[in-house]
């Protein structure tokens, strides 16, 4: 029986998953959590390989044995930091699990095969960063995605971090401060004036930032200034998916849209201002539903490959398909 491995590797740790590649959307699945390492040559081939061959091997045990015909793996931060995996990946797949199709992307391209397959359009994936990734199937267009220090404009660490800058205004009284804000990090942080000690230290800062997310989004109803960053996020965020959707000329049935990630679980103080953004910003795109998580799309990718019917188009860093890998 012919099978493909997806692979979802990011902040929380490793998910794997194989499917059969004629019913690629019935899978089994494993999970670490364990996040693979990254240090200043880029991500840790050696410590992916330590966690995923022993996954992928019990997996394929449990399934009964099978060969596995292709292999996609979808990280966070593949397109900048993916230099060692893109270079030892493919032949040491290739020697300890005999699969000679793979490919290694982006999360946001894994986001965007799970929400829309293989359709032209955009998908944004909106978490602790934020990224927007549209194609028109020819090539890619990418926007924001930059980091939390320079870009990620509307996810939930620019959220929290403007949050608890509206919070520290109105600690020492200046305008556009937001009292209940501070009320709100000195339940969660204690002190405001510890929070420099607390946070700048962080490896973490971009989760921290992020986890007082939900605490603007839960003081939008009475509070102006939470509702303001929510509305000014939900600009940057549409903002985001125009740059990145296809011209109206390229895609003459409108761009359909969808939005993944755990910021949408901010519900209706994110959401409502964020449907007006995408109305006035792209009047000729079509809002769907996100079809599957990253996850799925890796899995889909791999039966794509394993099928010779990928459409998505490769990419150096953004989906590298190196060539067949030979005994």
């Amino acid at each position: 029986m012919s099978r493909v491995l997806g692979v979802d590797s990011g902040g929380s740790g490793l998910r794997v998953a194989l499917a059969d590649v004629k019913d690629p959307e019935r899978v089994e699945t494993t999970v670490s959590s364990r996040p693979v390492r990254t240090g200043n040559s880029g991500i840790d081939a050696g410590h992916m390989l330590e966690q995923l061959l022993p996954m992928a091997r019990g997996l394929l045990e449990r399934a009964g044995g099978g060969e596995l015909s292709a292999v996609v793996i979808g990280a966070a931060g593949m397109a900048t930091l993916g230099d060692r995996l893109r270079a030892e990946l493919p032949a040491a797949l290739a020697s300890s699990l005999g699969v000679h199709r793979m490919g290694l992307a982006t999360d946001a391209v894994t986001a965007y095969a799970g929400a829309l397959g293989q359709r032209p359009g955009v998908v944004v994936a909106a978490g602790t960063g934020l990224v927007a990734l549209g194609t028109d199937l020819a090539a890619w267009r990418r926007a924001d995605g930059w980091g939390h220090l320079l870009g990620d404009c509307g996810g939930g660490a620019w959220i929290g971090r403007a949050g608890l800058e509206a919070a520290l205004r109105a600690h020492d009284g200046r305008r556009g401060g937001s009292a209940a804000l501070l009320a709100r990090v000195e339940s969660v942080f204690g002190p405001a004036a510890e929070l420099p000690v607390l946070l700048y230290p962080r490896t973490d800062r971009s989760a921290v930032l992020a986890s007082f997310a939900p605490e603007v989004a839960r003081s939008a109803d009475q509070d102006p200034v939470s509702a303001g960053i929510l509305a000014l996020a939900a600009r940057h965020i549409a903002e985001a998916a125009a740059a990145a959707c296809p011209s109206p000329g390229d895609m003459p049935t409108g761009c359909e849209v969808a939005l993944t990630g755990g910021l949408l679980k901010l519900g209706e103080p994110l959401l409502a201002p964020l449907r007006e953004e995408l109305a006035g910003q792209l009047p000729h795109a079509r809002r769907v539903s996100a079809a599957g998580d990253p996850l799925s799309g890796a899995v889909l990718l791999a039966a794509a490959l394993a099928s010779d019917e990928l459409r998505l188009p490769p990419h150096q860093t953004l989906l590298y398909v190196p060539a067949e890998q030979t005994d």
